[in-house]
């Protein structure tokens, strides 16, 4: 199964828009989705701080991050 792993902050709205979109798109296919808060982690917060929310397939290890929308999502999970 395909884990796509979201880069956010729990206060960030961007990041609620792309977990919806997310939620939408694992209904019509079999992947997990991981949310990952950057406060939490040193490496995460430096690397993403300025691009949240970031989409990342751990297998592929490509990432998309904002603006993205449905089509580069489904993309991400074709890599």
């Amino acid at each position: 199964m395909i884990t796509l792993q979201l880069y956010g902050t729990s206060e960030c709205h961007l990041c609620e828009q792309a977990l919806e979109m997310l939620e939408n798109i694992a209904l019509l296919t079999k992947i997990k989705i991981e949310f990952v808060d950057i406060c939490e982690h040193d490496t995460y917060f430096d690397r993403y701080q300025f691009t949240i929310p970031v989409v990342a397939n751990t297998i592929s290890k490509k990432t998309c991050a904002w603006p993205f929308d449905e089509k580069e999502l489904l993309q991400l999970i074709q890599d």
